[in-house]
């Protein structure tokens, strides 16, 4: 049976397929929105806390009058890629996918939170590469294993380590942490808020919105 990754792999755009150019633009939209669009790629462990930093962030973007929307990676799964198994292809798959949504979503003038383990470094330089410079910042969210096992709300570390569930990030399959994120989030000593008041701050200080602004 040929897996949606295999597809991908093995499909290229037809000659009949071309790009048509909108009237309004890129640019339109930025300045419409009055902002500067980008993707916060959150990723860390399950567990870590990256969707729900990322809600209480983007609850603070709408209280700046910011244009958001948050790619939650379960939430994801229940449509788009509900197709996608854990296998380190189908993991790819996912990641590629997100990355071509939360281009489409850049284009709009929106700030994408996009909130999945995606545990591979090669994915998320390939989510990167399909942004212009600038466009794509790196959040880690930064929780040690320990931690991550010791709120399993889902319980899922539990079963990993059970052996019944396979290919589980930081137990039997590998997650390769950010070399050098834009942003970097410690969590072990801090709390939500705090953790989406610094996400916030760097936000401001790497120019993408001004504090008062709304």
């Amino acid at each position: 049976m040929t897996t949606p990754y295999e597809r991908k792999q093995n499909d290229s755009v037809s000659d009949d397929v071309v790009w048509h150019n909108t009237t309004v633009s890129h640019q339109d939209r930025i300045e419409l929105k009055q902002q500067q669009p980008a993707v916060l790629w959150f990723t860390g462990l399950s567990g870590s806390g990256k969707s729900t930093v990322a809600n209480a962030v983007e609850s603070k973007l709408l209280s700046l009058g910011k244009h958001s929307y948050l790619l939650d990676g379960d939430n994801v799964r229940h449509g788009l890629n509900k197709d996608l198994g854990f296998s380190d292809d189908d993991r790819v798959e996912n990641i590629r996918r997100i990355g071509e949504v939360a281009k489409l979503f850049v284009d709009s003038g929106t700030l994408v939170l996009s909130a999945f383990i995606s545990p591979f470094i090669s994915d998320r330089q390939q989510a990167r590469d399909l942004l212009e410079a600038g466009q794509f910042l790196e959040v880690f969210i930064d929780t040690p294993i320990e931690i991550c096992e010791q709120r399993d709300p889902k319980g899922l570390y539990k079963k990993a380590r059970a052996g019944e569930i396979k290919n589980f990030t930081g137990i039997d399959s590998a997650y390769e942490a950010p070399v050098n994120p834009e942003i970097h989030v410690q969590t072990a000593d801090k709390s939500v808020e705090e953790c989406a008041e610094y996400v916030v701050a760097q936000l401001a200080e790497l120019g993408y919105l001004t504090l008062g602004e709304g």
